[in-house]
């Protein structure tokens, strides 16, 4: 099933919530951007038991750009976070953070742009989703690189997984996305410039057949 999903990338708990509060009247699903300062040159906000008041109606979805990912998923669990999405490219072991993934909810692997799709090692039956990534992880407003739809045709031919899209999705690009066989799309700057539900409501028009 196709979702539209709100992708916040911060560092303040205001800038966060904010935006939360103006997502939540036509989503459930926010998706929240984690960057420790080791994965990339960037720090956003990492206090997570300031989520713990708006957990309870919403279903968040951590995306852990971050060494060691496993190290994240407990603390964000305590918080209500139920989703746990880890970039492969720091994490010690993947089979780990899975398991440990699955013991608090839903578990993805995230891949970076360079990335290639080999180095997820493992099944993607053992996966409730993939997130490729449509620009280099760690800043938003970045400009969509269509090479990344090769990974996803590539991923889509093998499993039928759920494949995320984050980075540089609007809609001149977001049919193409979906051509190429994702169905999750983060979407932050294009949702977040000008009217966020109007916004909202172009990008489903585009992927939702009448």
């Amino acid at each position: 099933m196709n979702e539209i999903i709100p992708g916040i990338l911060e560092t303040s708990w205001e800038e966060i919530e904010a935006k939360i509060n103006l997502c939540r009247e036509f989503t459930r699903t926010i998706h929240i951007d984690f960057i420790d300062g080791k994965f990339s040159q960037n720090t956003t906000f990492l206090d997570f038991q300031k989520f713990s008041s708006l957990s309870k109606d919403l279903f968040l979805e951590a995306h852990l750009m971050v060494d060691e990912p496993i190290d994240f998923i407990k603390p964000l669990a305590d918080a209500g976070f139920k989703r746990f999405v880890g970039h492969i490219e720091k994490m010690g072991s993947q089979e780990d953070f899975v398991v440990k993934a699955q013991e608090m909810g839903e578990v993805g692997l995230a891949l970076d742009f360079k990335t290639p799709i080999e180095e997820i090692k493992v099944s993607f039956e053992d996966l409730d989703t993939v997130l490729v990534m449509g620009v280099n992880a760690g800043f938003s407003g970045q400009q969509f690189l269509p090479d990344s739809l090769e990974k996803v045709r590539e991923i889509r031919k093998n499993s039928l997984v759920s494949i995320e899209v984050d980075g540089g999705v609007n809609d001149k690009n977001i049919r193409d996305i979906e051509d190429a066989g994702a169905n999750y799309f983060i979407s932050t700057s294009f949702l977040f410039k000008g009217d966020i539900k109007t916004n909202f409501e172009t990008l489903s028009s585009l992927i939702f057949k009448v």
